[in-house]
């Protein structure tokens, strides 16, 4: 297959990113490639090794997935062409064989513990845990005979020789985690009036109100914002930008002079995609509040116009 037919994704097989892709159509027609890594995910995409890649980017438990937020904010630059949404629930894995009382050393994702720490203390206070790069990666260990078992998913099972021990643990109700399909930059996908635009923000200086005058340029023009997450820039302590998802598109009237006036102000803005929001139908969009419409900064634009024009 060519490049273009070729999505990358966090591996290796058996993670939840590739259980997420495989939720996509397309991904029926696309070879899929497992990676080492984020960077080494998003790095196929850059190269033109693969046309798109799929990543984790925010866990409702953890929050988001810093390697990925990171490279998003500095790496060369990419866009964001989709969103995934996928329930989370973890399965102990175990070679054949195994009790629950004979594990003694466990592993997964490091973004895996948080969600299974308190299942972790009622049902295994002595186990001892390990991080792996991947939770496919601890199954892969654990078949190695590295550790006892892995939290993973029930379907990395039967890929790695294993049983599950127990299935359907987390510590959270509802967790999900949230994947995005990220290509090469260019033109956004239409509006479908059920949006996310995802930007990166850095700051021109510290000083009192900056992260306020950011805010301000979405908060005047009644652009919602679903997410804000601080990041170091690797500058020094206390140099910061900001990782941003908003509700609209880029095309939305709102949205675009949003986006203009941070422009205006901030030193870098990163435009990381307008993408429509996974399991957001339009009709369930809650209604734009007076003032935000295309429609009304249409008919602002034109009333200026003809002020301007002595027909104000």
């Amino acid at each position: 297959m060519s490049p273009v037919s070729r999505y990358t994704y966090l591996g290796p097989e058996g993670t939840f990113t590739e259980a997420a892709l495989r939720t996509l159509p397309e991904a029926a027609t696309r070879e899929l490639v497992p990676m080492v890594s984020v960077p080494a995910t998003l790095d196929a995409v850059r190269n033109g090794e693969a046309g798109a890649a799929l990543v984790p980017i925010e866990n409702s438990v953890e929050g988001g997935v810093t390697a990925t937020v990171d490279e998003l904010a500095t790496g060369r630059p990419l866009m964001i062409y989709r969103e995934v949404l996928l329930p989370i629930a973890f399965a102990l894995l175990a070679r054949p064989g195994t009790d629950l009382a004979s594990v003694k050393t466990v592993t997964g994702h490091p973004v895996a513990q948080p969600q299974v720490r308190r299942w972790l203390a009622e049902h295994l206070p002595d186990a001892r845990w390990e991080s792996a790069a991947s939770n496919a990666d601890g199954a892969r260990l654990v078949q190695e005979g590295r550790y006892d078992a892995a939290f993973a998913g029930e379907f990395a099972a039967a890929t790695y020789g294993l049983v599950p021990l127990v299935t359907g643990i987390h510590d959270a109700d509802n967790a999900e985690t949230r994947f995005v399909l990220v290509g090469r930059p260019g033109r956004p996908a239409a509006s479908t009036g059920a949006d996310k635009t995802s930007l990166v923000l850095w700051l021109g200086d510290d000083h009192p109100g900056a992260l306020l005058e950011l805010l301000q340029e979405f908060a005047v023009r009644g652009v919602n914002l679903v997410r804000i997450e601080s990041r170091p820039t690797g500058e020094g302590i206390g140099r910061y930008c900001f990782s941003v998802d908003a509700e609209g598109h880029i095309t939305d009237r709102r949205v675009g002079e949003a986006l203009m006036g941070l422009r205006r102000i901030c030193p870098g803005v990163r435009f990381l995609g307008s993408y429509p929001r996974a399991g957001v139908d339009p009709s369930q969009v809650t209604p734009l509040r007076r003032g935000t419409t295309d429609e009304e900064f249409a008919e602002a634009a034109d009333w200026l116009t003809r002020c301007i024009d002595g027909r104000g």
